[in-house]
């Protein structure tokens, strides 16, 4: 077999699924966010996607694959009141329309005669009730019926490849409850997952007769009484989070003169975080600069550009928007000339024990606002 996909590998069960088809496949991909954080087989490769940005043509790079798993997702156990509006796109994103739009993209190899190893991770939330795991539950539901939809969309066009579901309750030795990677624990539900896939099974229910077969029949036989039983476990077991699931960022510019330096700027603060929140400086008098484009029409314009999901007025300090409570960023972006200063030391101080990544963007070569005034300038005096 010469190339698996991975979608979301990059730690959990996805990665012990990677490690698992890196002894079966001559080459296997991770595709995730972030970096698998332990030491790599040399035929397991990595690349940078955000799934909640992505616009898939990368998936034409993949033609070659025979094997795909679809590990990605995320959830939150909260109050439905309590969950952000960006989290819930970002989760039906993630959880839902993503591997849908990998599985289509890959359905003339599902339909085919060929070997076509395929397998998604989905949830046992997916088929009870699941009071305050409302969206996550709804993502997976709509994942597993699609699942069961397609697969027999396949078999009557007589293909005999199968997507695999998997649907787990609680995972141990995964990231994904707020716990660390064991890939230990995670060894064996990996290795039952790959011999599903071998042996095109199209669903698989870890501990189904020890645990889940009861669990589903109480939810068969009075939902109601099952949600509710549902929901004192999770309060009781202390399992409800105030902690949304986004990385939210922040930077601050005066935004004169949009140029693609100002694009790539932002392009690039969005794929550290979820949520990216630019501040918009009303003048440019914190630099001793005038500004040549009036603060409304650079708030606009910083508010039409796709990686952008909100824009303020900026505070004198960039920490001045974190202490009032405007935005409570995760990251701050910011130039790396900045690294070192008087003033950044005393905000890397400052939030040392608050959670916050303060990012230094070295600056690139290309266009710059500097270059622009010069050049207006110039010519204006010329004129």
């Amino acid at each position: 077999m010469n190339h698996a996909l991975v979608v979301g590998g990059a730690n959990g069960i996805g990665l012990a699924v990677a490690l698992k088809l890196s002894e079966k496949f001559n080459d296997v991909t991770i595709i995730d966010r972030v970096k698998p954080d332990c030491t790599m087989p040399p035929n397991i490769n990595y690349r940078q996607i955000d799934l909640a940005t992505t616009d898939f043509e990368w998936l034409v790079e993949y033609n070659d694959v025979d094997g795909l798993f679809y590990s990605a997702g995320f959830g939150r156990v909260a109050h439905f009141e309590e969950l952000r509006p960006k989290e819930i796109d970002n989760s039906f994103t993630v959880n839902t329309i993503a591997p849908l739009k990998i599985l289509s993209y890959y359905m003339p190899r599902l339909k085919s005669c060929n070997n076509f190893y395929c397998g998604v991770m989905v949830s046992i939330a997916a088929r009870i009730a699941s009071p305050l795991f409302s969206v996550y539950s709804a993502t997976k539901a709509a994942l597993f019926r699609a699942i069961e939809a397609i697969n027999i969309e396949i078999e009557m066009c007589g293909g005999a490849n199968r997507i695999l579901e998997v649907s787990p309750g609680s995972i141990k030795g995964t990231r994904f409850n707020g716990s660390t990677n064991d890939l230990i624990l995670t060894e064996k539900l990996a290795t039952d997952i790959v011999t599903a896939i071998e042996n095109r099974q199209s669903l698989l229910i870890p501990d189904y007769e020890q645990t889940f077969k009861s669990v589903i029949d109480r939810y068969n036989d009075n939902a109601h009484e099952f949600g509710l039983s549902s929901y004192r476990y999770k309060i009781d077991g202390g399992r409800l989070s105030d902690r949304p699931q986004l990385r939210i960022g922040y930077l601050s510019g005066t935004f004169d003169l949009f140029h693609i330096g100002h694009l790539n700027l932002l392009r690039r603060a969005k794929m550290y975080c979820d949520y990216l929140v630019v501040g918009v400086h009303r003048d440019g008098s914190h630099k001793g600069k005038n500004v040549f484009i009036p603060f409304e029409e650079r708030m606009e314009i910083v508010k039409n550009i796709s990686f952008v999901d909100r824009v303020i007025e900026s505070e004198r300090e960039d920490s001045d928007v974190y202490t009032k409570g405007i935005v409570h960023y995760d990251l701050l972006f910011v130039g790396s000339d900045y690294k070192g200063t008087e003033r950044f030391n005393r905000y890397e101080e400052y939030f040392k024990d608050k959670g916050v990544e303060i990012v230094y963007f070295p600056y690139t070569k290309g266009t710059s606002s500097t270059q622009l005034r010069t050049a207006l300038s110039e010519q204006a005096n010329n004129g």
